[in-house]
């Protein structure tokens, strides 16, 4: 029978419906500024209608579910650039820092060092018997020694550096690990009753939002709700249970450097994007080539002028002596012959003997205009200028890169806002509708409490 009692019911559950979504419109509401919230929405739907003679009757609404307003396509895009900007941002951080070392051009630059070094064996050619020419050449050696010696160790303790920064990501990615498999377990524990852990499952998405900043990984539901995180071809994360990440230290040369593997196999992850492909990319490779290029240079200039001062003679009328020394022709052991140090008279500025020669010193000052590097088609300063322009034309692309990828993540988390991020606007709007609705499911309460009161207390009086 559709009588009063149903209209009651309906009342009644109108009342609860329309408080519930309220409930939900407050929750988005006091989360409106919760990172990696998700705006939620209750599911209306009318409940079960009664069957009769007359007719199917509707019997109300009931809040079927709360639903997450998320799309699993812009969250996987997001994740993806998200990889990409933080490789980009190291290596913007990484070539910058590589350009202060060099810090050119600089009129204290090692350029403007390497040319004050030629000028001083072109002065002692115009002055071969000057005591003070000699030691303004061997003065000049000095400064460009230690020039080198100064961008090597400046490389190293930003190799060092980057290696310690290495460390802590890997730190930070195990943490996130973790907590990921943590929460693994919630939402599974919380979903066994059929129903959506809406909360917890934001803030995995929002962890996992956080961990492709740091490397390149692939996330996935399992039909159990789970999330598996795979990093390359291996699972990081796989339900409840974490593969944890390890720094292994290596030696490499004189460095010492730090290896990331997985520490119950000693697997070496595919680490290609994120922040920790941008580390380990500036420690290895870049920093790596600009050493190489120094010793190049080092080694370049140690051999010929070497080569030329052997063939000359020294004040003494001694020949056969180097100037730097040709054991150390490293960028970061350069340094000069020992009878250099001890006297500049050793210097050989004469190539036929005699005191007042200078045929030397030009030969050597001469160094600057051969092309002994690359193969024999550049000069060590041809050679240095191409390692200053490849630094600065690749800082500026990773700067470029950088800011780009950072552009188009900030365009994709704005497209996600726009459907999940909460709007005070709509929630209020959202608000007064569930409370006018509140408001008139309280006056069909009201409405069948007094049709109720008119059967129970004003029927069958006539005639009192």
């Amino acid at each position: 029978m559709y009588g009063i009692n149903v209209g009651l019911e309906i009342g009644k559950r109108a009342l609860l419906s329309q408080q519930f979504s309220l409930n939900v419109t407050g929750h988005n509401i006091a989360n409106v500024n919760t990172p990696g919230f998700t705006r939620q929405q209750a599911m209306l739907s009318a409940t079960n209608p009664l069957r009769s003679a007359e007719g199917n009757f509707g019997t109300g609404v009931e809040v079927t579910d709360i639903r997450r307003l998320r799309t699993q396509f812009l969250d996987e895009q997001f994740r993806q650039e998200s990889e990409s900007a933080g490789r980009w941002e190291m290596l913007s951080q990484g070539w910058g820092q590589i350009e202060r070392i060099f810090a050119e051009p600089s009129d204290t630059g090692f350029s403007s060092i390497l040319d004050e070094f030629w000028n001083s064996w072109q002065d002692l050619g115009t002055n071969p018997d000057s005591q003070a020419a000699r030691v303004a050449v061997k003065e000049q050696a000095n400064i460009l020694i230690n020039a080198l010696h100064q961008s090597t160790d400046q490389l190293n303790d930003f190799k060092r550096s980057l290696d310690n920064d290495i460390q802590k990501t890997v730190g930070y990615i195990n943490n996130i690990a973790n907590q990921l498999a943590a929460l693994n377990d919630s939402i599974k524990t919380a979903e066994l009753s059929g129903h959506i852990a809406n909360d917890l499952r934001d803030r995995r998405d929002y962890l996992i939002d956080e961990l492709a900043t740091f490397v390149n990984i692939q996330a996935f539901e399992q039909s159990t709700g789970n999330y598996t995180v795979m990093i390359g071809s291996i699972a990081v994360v796989d339900g409840n249970e974490v593969s944890e990440l390890e720094t292994v230290s290596t030696e490499q040369g004189t460095e010492v450097i730090s290896d990331i593997q997985f520490a119950a196999s000693g697997v070496k992850p595919d680490i290609v994007n994120g922040q920790l492909a941008g580390l380990i990319e500036s420690r290895d490779t870049l920093i790596d080539q600009r050493q190489q290029e120094l010793d190049d240079l080092a080694q370049a200039l140690v051999e010929k002028v070497n080569q030329y001062h052997r063939e000359g003679y020294g004040l003494d009328g001694d020949t056969g002596r180097d100037f730097f020394n040709s054991e150390t022709t490293g960028a970061a052991d350069i340094q000069l012959d020992d009878l250099i140090i001890q006297n500049e008279g050793y210097i050989a500025s004469s190539l036929n003997g005699e005191i007042g020669d200078n045929s030397n010193a030009l030969r050597i000052a001469g160094i600057r205009y051969e092309r002994i590097m690359e193969g024999g088609s550049a000069t060590i300063g041809d050679f240095y200028n191409a390692v200053i322009g490849t630094i600065g034309v690749r800082t500026k692309e990773a700067q470029n890169m950088s800011e780009n990828q950072e552009s188009l993540v900030f365009y994709i988390e704005n497209n996600r806002q726009a459907l999940e991020g909460v709007s005070l606007d709509e929630e209020m709007t959202n608000m007064i509708k569930y409370e006018h609705a509140y408001e008139a499911a309280a006056r069909v309460i009201t409405a069948m409490d007094e049709a109720l009161d008119t059967i129970i207390n004003g029927m069958g009086v006539v005639g009192r």
